[in-house]
C-alpha cells in the first residue's frame, strides 16, 4: 500500500482580531444633514459546490511519486496551470521524487514530469509534464481580495488514490494564519505563514489541489490539514492553504530561471551530506552518504564545512542555500575542519538529488 505524503498540522497560531470604534465629538447646530457616500463590501457570490467542484476539477491532476529514499511512494494533486503542461502544486508532495507521474483528470492520459523548480520554504513547487498539450487550464483568481467568512471550495485527490477528486467547502476563518505542519512521509517539521485558513474537513491526498471561490477562480493551493489528532481530541477540523497570489510569484520566479536563497531552479544538486549547525559556527557533518560527493572529497562525520568556494558558511542553513543556487555537475572548493581542528581545501563536483 502506498504511503500518502502529507502534511499533517501539529500546532495552530491563535487569529487576532482588532475592532475599532468611531464616535463624533462637536457642537449641536441647526444644520441641513449632509449624506457621505460609504463604500459597499462587495457582495459575496453564494457558494454551490457541485457547479464550482464541476468547474475545477477538470483542470486539476493526480500526482504519483517515488521515493526510494524513503522507501516507498506518496501521491497528491496539482493545478494545470497552462495547456502544455506546467503544474502548480505543493513542494511536500514531490519532495524525495525519485520519479513522478501525473494523470491529468480530465483527459485520464498519464504524463512522466520534472521538476522546474520549488520554495520549500513556502511549500510551492513548478512541475513540467512531458508531451502533454493542450489541457484545460484553471482559472485564476486573486487572494488579495478574500474574506473572512467568505465560504470556498478545497479540492483534490483526498486519500491519494488516484481518483476522481473530493471536494469540501467551509468558511475562510483566517487569512493570515501561522502553522508548524510535519510531512508524514520524513517526520520533518516546518513552519509556514501567511495561510490561509479554512473550516473544513480538509484530508490528505488533496495537498496541491485548488482553493477556490464561489465563482470557480482558483485563489488557493491546499498545503495541510488540522490531522487525526485534532479531529480525535473534539477540535473542528481545519484545512490551510498558500494564497495564490503568493503561488504565483514564486511561480514567476521559477519561470524566470533565476534562482535565489529560497527559490530553486531546475534539477537539484546534492552533495550528499546530512549537517547540522556546527560549534562555533560551520555546518557540521553528521553523515556522508556512501558514494556522494562529499565522500568520494574525503569529507567524514564530524568535519565542519567553514566555507564553499570562498564564501563563509556559518551554520547547515546556510550551506543548504548556498548548494540551492548551484546546479548538478557543478565544481564546487569547500573549506572543512576537521575534529581535531586540522583544516583543509577540498573539491568535489555536485551530483543529482532528489528535491529537498
Amino acid at each position: 500500500m502506498r504511503r500518502v505524503s502529507r502534511l499533517l498540522v501539529t500546532m495552530v497560531v491563535a487569529l487576532l482580531g482588532v475592532c475599532a470604534f468611531l464616535g463624533y465629538r462637536g457642537e449641536f447646530a441647526l444644520v441641513e444633514p449632509q449624506f457621505v457616500a460609504q463604500a459597499q463590501a462587495p457582495v459575496l457570490v453564494p457558494m454551490d459546490p457541485v457547479v464550482v467542484a464541476d468547474q475545477v476539477e477538470a483542470a486539476l491532476v493526480n500526482i504519483d511519486v517515488e521515493t526510494a529514499g524513503f522507501g516507498g511512494g506518496a501521491a497528491g494533486s496539482g493545478i494545470v496551470l497552462t495547456e502544455d503542461g506546467q503544474i502548480l502544486t505543493s513542494h511536500h508532495v514531490i519532495k524525495g521524487a525519485d520519479e513522478l507521474r501525473v494523470t491529468d483528470i480530465a483527459n485520464g492520459l498519464v504524463y512522466e514530469a520534472t521538476v522546474l523548480g520549488y520554495d520549500s520554504g513556502a511549500d510551492i513547487a513548478l512541475l513540467s509534464l512531458a508531451g502533454a498539450s493542450g489541457l484545460p487550464v484553471a482559472r485564476l483568481g486573486t487572494s488579495a481580495d478574500l474574506r473572512i467568512t467568505q465560504d470556498v471550495l478545497a479540492i483534490g485527490d483526498a486519500g491519494g488514490d488516484g481518483g476522481e477528486p473530493t471536494a469540501v467547502t467551509g468558511p475562510i476563518t483566517d487569512l493570515n494564519a501561522t502553522i508548524v505542519a510535519m510531512n508524514s512521509a520524513d517526520l520533518t517539521r516546518k513552519a509556514l505563514n501567511g495561510m490561509v485558513e479554512v473550516a473544513a474537513p480538509v484530508m490528505g491526498g488533496q495537498s496541491g489541489g485548488a482553493l477556490a471561490d464561489a465563482t470557480g477562480a482558483v485563489i488557493g493551493v491546499i498545503t495541510a490539514a488540522s490531522g487525526e489528532a485534532s479531529r480525535t481530541e473534539g477540535n473542528p477540523p481545519n484545512g490551510y492553504a498558500v494564497p495564490i497570489d503568493t503561488a504565483m510569484r514564486i511561480v514567476t520566479q521559477i519561470r524566470s530561471g533565476t534562482p535565489t536563497d529560497t527559490v530553486h531552479i531546475g534539477p537539484t544538486a546534492t552533495l550528499g551530506v546530512q549537517v547540522i549547525d556546527g560549534r562555533p559556527a560551520g555546518a557540521q557533518v553528521s553523515w556522508a552518504f556512501y558514494g556522494q560527493p562529499a565522500r568520494e572529497a574525503g569529507i567524514t562525520i564530524g568535519d565542519v564545512i567553514t566555507a564553499i568556494d570562498g564564501v563563509s558558511i556559518t551554520t547547515a542553513k546556510a550551506l543548504s542555500a548556498a548548494i540551492n543556487l548551484r546546479k548538478p555537475a557543478d565544481p564546487v572548493r569547500l573549506d572543512v575542519t576537521s575534529p581535531d581542528g586540522v583544516t583543509r581545501t577540498v573539491e568535489a563536483v555536485l551530483a543529482q538529488g532528489t528535491p529537498t
